[in-house]
């Protein structure tokens, strides 16, 4: 028998969205596209009721998440999604005991994994939760690093653990699974939404 595909299951797949934070971001040469695609994925999620981790690295030193992700985090949209904010020091979010308790609390046997940066906070959290038998999937468009080549190698470190590396649009497709429903409908919005600003 064919072995089961690793596509996304909305029923069995959390957010985690890593280290967005002011400081951090204000290095990125990529901020907006990673913002924009982070804020993509943190309504897509709300929509499709899928559970919301994120985290803090050391927010003395780096500062809070970037207003666009904060205000969404407390906007309307969100307001009835099941997220929770978890501050950490372990580069690793699994080498955090509060991170590791707030995932556990999902229930949730998928990862879809976003944030800053790719070849370390991200990957190491990745290739973490993919062997402890948690299928992840890595949002490469909301994702980067100061260097482009240290985000490059990563990913491409990730694919051979296998890690799957897709984007921000595919998740939301794979987790809507079909057209012609309201939920489908309300993420056409979301992504013309962006479209829309991305445009401007």
């Amino acid at each position: 028998m064919p072995e089961r595909p690793r596509l996304i299951r909305r029923e069995e797949a959390a957010l985690v969205v890593i280290d967005v934070q002011e400081r951090l971001a204000a290095v990125m040469p990529h901020r907006a596209r990673v913002v924009a695609a982070t804020s993509r994925l943190l309504r897509s999620a709300a929509l499709l009721r899928m559970p919301i981790v994120v985290t803090r690295q050391n927010p003395a030193g780096l500062g809070d998440l970037v207003p666009e992700i904060a205000g969404l985090l407390e906007g309307p949209e969100l307001a009835s999604a099941d997220v929770r904010v978890v501050d950490k020091i372990a580069f690793a979010c699994t080498l955090e005991p509060a991170f590791v308790e707030a995932f556990t609390a999902t229930g949730r046997s998928q990862a879809v994994v976003c944030g800053m940066e790719t070849h370390i906070c991200v990957a190491q959290t990745a290739l973490s939760l993919d062997a402890a038998g948690c299928t992840t999937f890595v949002a490469a468009d909301a994702c980067c690093s100061i260097d482009d080549g240290d985000a490059h190698v990563a990913l491409d470190r990730m694919r051979r653990d296998r890690v799957v590396v897709t984007t921000s649009q595919a998740v939301m497709y794979e987790a809507v699974r079909e057209a012609g429903t309201d939920e489908f409908r309300a993420l056409l919005r979301v992504v013309k939404d962006q479209q829309a600003s991305s445009s401007r």
